[in-house]
């Protein structure tokens, strides 16, 4: 397998694009500004698209969802628990998105940060193929596996940043490699005080669900560097 990332100005926000063997490819996340190299990779390399995977519901790793769908001809898929988010991507997040106003007038950091960037905020769509997995009913789910391609995917629900924050697991190259999103950082984990966020079932996502990873699971985090979980598990002051 190969892996192509993709860093966004905004916030940092990464999309990985992940390549089976046998020439398919899915890609985890999708800020803003991220699309056009995405598209051009996948193209460069006669990739057949599969999926777009959403980590969770937040727009710094959401924006380009629609985009990269409708050019990639894929569907998007995400915890059912999330989906809501991308009608209202400003609204969802409180005082990070729209600190006045309606929810489709932002005025919050995250916001600024996009135009900062030279991004429109009033130019975002969202996606129209939407596939989600799991249950929008509060709790936990059981694992998911998807079959995209030649790549295996394990969603698991790590509820406690959002209500539908999802790792996704999958063997690359031999390593057990975790897509955390914003659930867990390394050195730090995601924040709990946004709407959909709880900070007691965060606590039970980072006992119950991440620290029974394998140690050696390399965890491709949604911002910042790349870790492994054995680091997190000795260093990390949240486990």
């Amino acid at each position: 397998m190969e892996v192509f990332s993709v860093v966004s100005d905004v916030f940092g926000a990464r999309c990985t694009v992940v390549v089976g063997d046998d020439g398919s490819c899915l890609v985890v996340d999708a800020g803003a500004g991220v699309a056009e190299a995405v598209v051009g990779y996948v193209r460069e390399h006669a990739l057949t698209p599969t999926a777009v995977l959403l980590t969770h519901g937040h727009v710094d790793h959401t924006w380009d969802a629609a985009r990269l769908a409708e050019d990639l001809a894929v569907p998007v898929r995400m915890h059912a628990a999330d989906v809501y988010r991308l009608a209202d991507p400003f609204g969802t997040l409180g005082i990070l998105g729209a600190s006045t106003g309606a929810s489709h007038d932002p005025s919050g950091p995250l916001a600024q940060a996009l135009l900062a960037s030279g991004v429109d905020t009033a130019s975002y769509q969202a996606p129209s193929d939407v596939v989600p997995f799991g249950t929008p009913d509060a709790g936990r789910d059981d694992d998911v596996t998807l079959e995209l391609g030649a790549v295996r995917v394990v969603a698991r629900h790590a509820p406690g940043h959002t209500q539908g924050s999802t790792l996704y697991l999958m063997e690359i190259d031999g390593e057990a490699v975790a897509f955390t999103g914003d659930v867990l950082f390394a050195g730090s984990v995601g924040r709990t005080d946004l709407p959909g966020g709880d900070a007691a079932t965060m606590a039970d996502t980072l006992t119950q669900v991440v620290a029974q990873l394998d140690p050696q699971t390399v965890v491709v985090p949604g911002h910042g560097p790349t870790t492994d979980v054995a680091t997190e598990l000795a260093r990390n002051p949240y486990l």
